[in-house]
C-alpha cells in the first residue's frame, strides 16, 4: 500500500522538461510542463551568469599615494552615557533625568536617542527613544 502511494505521488510530481528557445530567443530558458492537469501551466526558469565586479583600485594622487577617505560628519546628539533631561510633555519621564544608551547617526531616524531611566513606567519599561530636540544635556 505504501509503495502504491509513493508511486502515485511520484507520478504526480514527475516533470517533463522541454528545452527550447522561448519568444525572446533565450536558449537558457527552460519551460517545465505539468502533464496531469488539463489547463496548461508552465514554469519558466532562467539562469544568467553574473559577472564579478572588477576590484576597485585605490585612487592615486599625483605623487602616487592613495587618497584619504572623505572625513566623517561630526556625531550628532548627546554622547553615550551623558545625563539628559526629557522635554517631551506626554512622556512618563517628563522633566526627569536619564542616561543616554545609544544615538543613531542615520539622519532619517525620527527618534535617534535611546535613554534609560532608573525607574520603570506603568508597562515596566525603563528605556525610551526621543528626538534630538526632546532631550537636553544636564551637568
Amino acid at each position: 500500500m505504501a509503495a502504491s502511494s509513493m508511486a502515485s505521488a511520484a507520478a504526480g510530481f514527475a516533470l517533463t522538461p522541454a528545452i527550447s528557445p522561448n519568444a525572446a530567443g533565450n536558449p537558457r530558458a527552460v519551460s517545465v510542463f505539468f502533464p496531469r492537469t488539463t489547463a496548461r501551466r508552465s514554469l519558466v526558469v532562467r539562469a544568467e551568469e553574473a559577472s564579478a565586479p572588477p576590484p576597485a583600485a585605490p585612487a592615486a594622487t599625483e605623487e602616487g599615494k592613495p587618497t584619504a577617505d572623505p572625513p566623517k560628519p561630526p556625531p550628532r546628539g548627546p554622547k553615550k552615557g551623558t545625563k539628559v533631561k526629557i522635554l517631551r510633555r506626554e512622556s512618563y519621564w517628563f522633566n526627569d533625568v536619564g542616561s543616554v544608551v545609544a544615538v543613531d547617526q542615520d539622519p532619517q531616524t525620527r527618534y535617534p536617542v535611546v535613554v534609560r531611566f532608573s525607574r520603570v513606567n506603568y508597562a515596566n519599561v525603563s528605556t525610551n527613544n526621543y528626538a534630538l530636540d526632546e532631550v537636553k544635556e544636564v551637568n
